[in-house]
């Protein structure tokens, strides 16, 4: 086993359980498809980066699709494939990516599936 692989699979073990998405560990999600959105922030080298896998979210609650670690603050991407790394080292592949332009700024979609044990 490789370093790398090594260091992916203590994050995935330790990592995976601490994080939440609408308070739903991800671990849990219990679906086939996931969607990662991102977008650039202003004045930020980092990513807002949004799950979506069906949920209902809480009202009044805006940021309940973000990831969040066991206290409950956000979790930072650097990049739409820092969050794409993520995803895959808690079980999911990736499957395909497309872009949208909202008011001068691009978004990107990645649909992921759960990966087959």
């Amino acid at each position: 086993m490789t370093l790398f692989s090594l260091l992916l699979f203590a994050y995935s073990i330790t990592g995976a359980t601490a994080q939440t998405v609408n308070d739903v560990p991800i671990s849990e999600i219990n679906v086939e498809y996931i969607q990662i959105v991102g977008t650039s922030r202003l004045f930020s080298n980092k990513a807002t980066i949004e799950i979506d896998f069906g949920q209902r979210n809480k009202a009044l609650v805006l940021k309940d699709t973000q990831v969040r670690d066991s206290d409950n603050k956000l979790v930072e991407f650097n990049s739409m494939i820092d969050a794409l790394n993520f995803m895959s080292a808690n079980g999911y592949e990736f499957v395909q990516a497309f872009a949208i332009t909202v008011n001068n700024q691009n978004v990107y979609h990645y649909l992921m599936k759960k990966k087959k044990a």
